[in-house]
């Protein structure tokens, strides 16, 4: 049986991402709106009543404006998937990161409100919820988090900047240290003590790496670098989208994996310093943004399709 969806805000990139990688699938058809109504409130809310799920691809003010339509609905309100960050720590919604714990993905498939995961938070909370779940990691330890994602993470402004030229080649942004993916990651990540997030943008469209330094003896029981990544393979062992890669690498660079929906881990360690650093490297757009939305799509309907 196949599905009918509606991506509210299909114009810009996430939601341009989503349709694209849902065009293609026979199970799936995609409704939508005349251009001169998509902001009439009447015709979305009867297109509203005839599809199965909406994906809100919205600014956070419009994205909960259509959520407030859903609700007056009823019985004949679809199933939502939020892609902005307006639900993303709300009460009744559920996190749309399948692979966070066991039975997260059972609670995405029979849940009528799901919230797609923010790209920084997505290699954050990877890195980090299997520590603390595994005793690794204490909640109040002062976590300092590092990154870097392509310009199409920021935008349509940021992204005609960069493709303009008038952008610089990289920058730090984020720096009142209030950036929004915090309240996710400490939510989700088992964070008692807000970290500290410094997020950069650099010259190159997609791909992203965030990266978390620990002084090993800070931590409980003191591990070894190879206790952390062996944490981590434990938790993703069965995952078929994220990997714990162990190979030597002294170089990481942030765009392999556009166009997929992997995320790929590693721990990169100095047992004589008694350092780490813990490495998520993902696409933006992919498991960053609308690979994830369709790979929750595809748990929310019951549907064997791939992002």
């Amino acid at each position: 049986m196949g599905a009918r969806i509606f991506i509210d805000g299909q114009s810009g990139t996430t939601g341009l991402g989503i349709a694209a990688r849902l065009a293609a699938i026979p199970q799936i058809e995609l409704a939508g709106l005349p251009e001169a109504q998509r902001k009439d409130k009447a015709a979305k809310a009867d297109l509203l009543r005839h599809v199965d799920l909406v994906v809100l691809c919205l600014p956070i003010a419009a994205a909960k404006e259509s959520v407030a339509l859903v609700a007056d609905l009823g019985p004949k309100a679809p199933r939502i998937l939020d892609a902005s960050s307006a639900h993303r720590v709300a009460p009744g919604w559920v996190y749309g990161f399948p692979e966070l714990t066991e039975g997260q993905a059972e609670k995405i498939r029979s849940a009528a409100r799901v919230s797609n995961p923010g790209c920084y938070a997505t290699g954050a909370v990877a890195l980090l919820r299997p520590l603390l779940d595994g005793g690794l990691l204490t909640a109040d330890f002062p976590v300092t988090i590092n990154a870097v994602s392509g310009y199409t993470g920021g935008g349509k402004q940021m992204i005609a900047d960069y493709e303009s030229g008038s952008a610089p080649d990289f920058e730090l942004y984020g720096l009142d240290l209030e950036h929004k993916h915090v309240p996710e990651i400490m939510a989700y990540g088992g964070l008692e003590r807000r970290p500290i997030f410094v997020p950069s943008v650099a010259n190159f469209a997609q791909g992203m790496l965030v990266s978390i330094p620990l002084f090993l003896d800070a931590l409980p029981g003191k591990p070894r670098a190879e206790d952390l990544s062996a944490a981590l393979a434990k938790r993703y062992a069965d995952s078929r989208f994220v990997r714990v890669a162990t190979d030597r690498a002294t170089e990481l660079e942030p765009e392999s994996l556009n166009g997929s929906n992997a995320l790929e881990l590693r721990v990169f360690g100095n047992e004589a310093r008694r350092q780490a650093v813990l490495v998520a490297k993902l696409d933006n757009l992919g498991k960053g943004a609308s690979g994830a939305a369709v790979q929750n799509l595809a748990l929310m309907l019951g549907l064997d399709i791939a992002p």
